[in-house]
This record gives C-alpha cells, structure tokens and sequence, in this order.
C-alpha cells in the first residue's frame, strides 16, 4: 500500500478512503476524476445520479456494479452507512436534505458550494454535522490553490505590514456570463440561488481566508442591466440559429458550442449542453433546448454586474467587483499594507516593498485555468487532497472549508445581497466561534472520528421519489 503525500504531509498506509458520488454532473464527475488519477488515496464504490448517461458513465470509470447505482440519492441513503463519505454535488437548492441525512448515518461530508440557497439551510447543514460529529468540508476551492496558499503565506508572515484595503476582481467572461447565468441553470435566483452566491461565493470566502477575519458590515450595488428585452437588437431571432444578426452578436449559441464540438473540446461548457457529441445532437440542443436562446430573450434574473464593499476588524476595508464584461480568466487582487503592496493575477503574484523599493515576483506551481472543465487552478485536486486526507487520518485541520468558517462566508453573501436589494448597509450576522489567523473557526467542539471500512451492500431500486439533479454549470 502506497503512502499517500501532499501539501498536508505523509498520510499513515491505509485502505483508500471509499466515497459514494450524489451528482454525477461536472462538479461530482470532476471530482471522480481526482479518485481516478490517486486510486491508493480514495474509491468511489456508488454512485446515485437521475440521468442515466451520467450515471453509467462513472460507473463504467469507476468499476461501479449496476446494484451499486441508484437514480435518487435516498436509495442509498436508505441502506445505512456503506462508505466513509460522500460527495454531494447535487443542484444548490438540493444540498441541505441530503447534507442532514448522510450526516445522520455518519458519513463524512464534501459538499458543493453554496452550503444551500437561504440562512436557514445553511444553519441546518452545520448544525446536523455538527451533531453527528462528521467532518464537512465544503467547496470553496479556491482555499486550495497553490496560487492561494502563496498569497496567504505572504499576508501572514507580516511581509506587507498592517493590511488596510483589497481590491479584488472577478473577471466572469461574456460567454461565460450568456453560458451559465442568462442561458444556464444559475439564470434565476428562484430556480437556484444569486449571481453573488452563486458564482462569487468563492470571492468573499477567499477574503476572509486570506484576511483571517469574517466582515463585519458590507454595502452592495449591482443589477441585471445588459441582457434584457430593452438590449434586444432590431431584428433578433429568439433562437441563434435562425438569427439574422447572429454574425455580429458576441453572445452567440452557434459559434460558441459549434466551434467547440469542431476542435473536439468535449468537456465543459459543451458536456453541460449534450451528452452525445454529434453535430445531430448539438443541433437539436440549439433548435430547442435552453441553450440555443438568445440571450435578450430568456427568463434570466441574474445580475450581470456587482460591486460589494466589505468593512472587516481592525478598519481593513475591501471592495469585490463581478463583471459579466471581460475576457474569461483568472481573478485579479491587490492587498495594500502598511508596508508593503501585493498585486496577483491568479497565476503570479508581485510585492513591492516599500521601505527597499524592490520588488519580488512569486510564481506557484502551475495548475491549470480557473474554470470547473481545468479544474479551478488547482483548487479541485488541493480540496479533494485535503477532505481524504482528513477523513483517512481523522484530522478535520487539513479541511480549510469546514462548516462554520463556511457560514461565516454565506453570511456575508446573504447581507451583501440584502445590501444590494435594500440600498442598505447591512451588518453582518455573527456566528459561533472566532476566526483564527488561519481564516478557521477557533475552538469548534473536539469529536472523535472513527474510520471504518464499510462492507458493499445490493441497491433496492424499487422506491419511486423526485430525482435529484446533479450540478451542472
């Protein structure tokens, strides 16, 4: 048996950790991908996902027996505890009844971001785990880059002084944008959650884990102000198929998925859009389903642009800027300190001294795009590494994204939205416990976690439920 090594250390030789998949859909097959590429690390021994390509796809990648798969996640709940975790990547507003029942059974939690779309759902999940005593490391993987963990070295050593504001953009891209969030599941907050939770959860969790202090009060603006009716141009088809002045629109169906599936670029956004990678198939998808629309003529609610302003202890203030308006890439930051300044484009990061002059260029590993089909620069690998590394050693300090240093970051989304929607200045719930310089919640109750090798059990199929749906971005 190999010894399992990684930025949280040497793991003891043990038997892989052994994970059943709630979602098969990008974010749950993106993960079983990591499985697949450190198979003495973990094994994915089940898998429930309601569509069937999906759902025998991992199977097939994984060894999965057919009485191994379910269609609805409350089949396999219904046996007991037949792994050590489970992966729940579920839609956002299917998170919280699944999170409660596995942690009932004792299984150790990965969990999607968002934690759930409302405060109430969040408080659930954290207080089920919390009772059940099983570890939860929720999706922020942008806790988990190396790019990340340089800037966050850099702010704690004392390097930059004092740090009194950051700036921090979030470039999501124009196609990006008309993908998800006009065309896509994420295009109404009714059917999932906010464009600020939704996509930019990550960014006020990254400034608290960078900063190691929760907000204390947030401001907010933005609105949905490009991709309405009104921006309609004269003559515009409601498909881009049969659009005249699809040619000239930036925003186009046709050139976007066709031009993908002609350089055989089969992973996301395309495998959100068919799961059959035939011109036949991408063209009934633009004919008739959701992402063939034009984007001035859809039910969308997100807001296509947002600025949030975030007061945290010790006056440091913040600014986070969305925009739908930009070249798809990484996001963009620079930290102001006392003594010292550093700026980061997501892949190298620069300080200028103030007291030298000099400046110092840092360059982490390379890790990929910060887009879910390259794995989110590293972020996906660096929180899979660290959620079986915990659940192998029974260490719940390899888990960044734990569940109350999560809520304290919901929080703040929720009152920044609330700020956003009310012209207000929201002050910002507290939470139990106290943020470390770390960016974790100090002095969460101790519990003991007990690993154990958990036998294969058939799958009854025979119970009919709503089918879950996987999160597909």
């Amino acid at each position: 048996m190999n010894l399992a090594t990684g930025p949280y250390g040497k793991i003891t030789p043990m038997a892989p950790v052994s994970l059943i998949v709630v979602g098969a859909g990008q974010r749950g097959a993106g993960y079983a991908r990591w499985v697949r590429r450190h198979p003495d690390r973990a094994t994915v021994v089940a898998v429930a996902e309601p569509s069937q390509v999906r759902r025998a796809r991992l199977a097939t990648e994984h060894g999965i027996a057919p009485e191994n798969t379910a269609a609805d996640w409350q089949d396999l709940a219904a046996r007991g505890q037949i792994a050590d975790a489970v992966l729940i990547c579920t839609q956002d507003r299917m998170h919280a009844e699944p999170a409660e029942a596995f942690a009932a059974l004792g299984y150790h939690i990965l969990l999607e971001k968002p934690m759930a779309p409302d405060e109430a759902g969040c408080q659930r999940i954290v207080a089920a785990v919390e009772k059940a005593g099983v570890m939860l490391a929720v999706g922020h993987v942008m806790r988990y880059t190396p790019y990340t963990r340089a800037v966050k070295q850099i702010a704690d050593s004392g390097q930059l002084g004092d740090v009194m504001s950051v700036q921090h953009l979030e470039p999501v891209g124009f196609w990006h944008q008309a993908h998800s969030y006009v065309r896509g599941n994420w295009r109404r907050s009714d059917l999932a959650t906010t464009m600020l939770m939704a996509k930019s959860c990550h960014d006020l969790d990254w400034l608290q884990y960078v900063l190691g202090r929760a907000p204390l009060r947030v401001s907010s603006f933005g609105s949905l102000t490009h991709f309405t009716a009104a921006n309609r141009p004269p003559g515009a088809a409601d498909r881009c198929v049969a659009c005249s002045v699809e040619p000239d629109c930036p925003y186009s169906a046709t050139r976007l998925y066709r031009g993908l599936l002609d350089r055989g670029e089969h992973g996301w956004p395309l495998s959100v859009v068919v799961d059959d990678f035939s011109p036949q198939a991408l063209e009934e998808a633009l004919d008739n389903g959701p992402y063939g629309r034009c984007v001035y003529a859809c039910d969308n609610d997100a807001v296509d642009h947002q600025v949030v302003t975030l007061e945290y202890p010790g006056a440091t203030t913040a600014t986070f800027t969305m925009t739908a308006f930009t070249q798809a890439g990484h996001r963009r930051t620079q930290v102001f300190g006392t003594r010292a300044e550093l700026t980061g484009d997501g892949e190298t990061i620069r300080v200028y001294d103030f007291l030298t002059g000099a400046e110092r260029t840092v360059t982490p590993a390379a890790a990929g795009g910060m887009n879910a089909e390259e794995g989110h620069a590293g972020g996906d690998a660096g929180l899979m590494d660290a959620f079986t590394a915990a659940v192998a050693t029974g260490n719940r300090e390899l888990i960044s994204s734990g569940p109350r240093e999560s809520l304290a970051s919901h929080l703040a989304v929720f009152a920044a939205e609330r700020a956003r929607l009310n012209g207000t200045v929201e002050t910002i719930p507290p939470y139990a416990g106290k943020l470390s310089r770390t960016g974790r919640v100090a002095a969460q109750p101790a519990t003991t976690c007990t690993r154990q090798v958990w036998p294969w059990h058939g799958v009854d199929t025979s119970t009919s439920r709503p089918a879950l749906v996987s999160r597909t971005v």
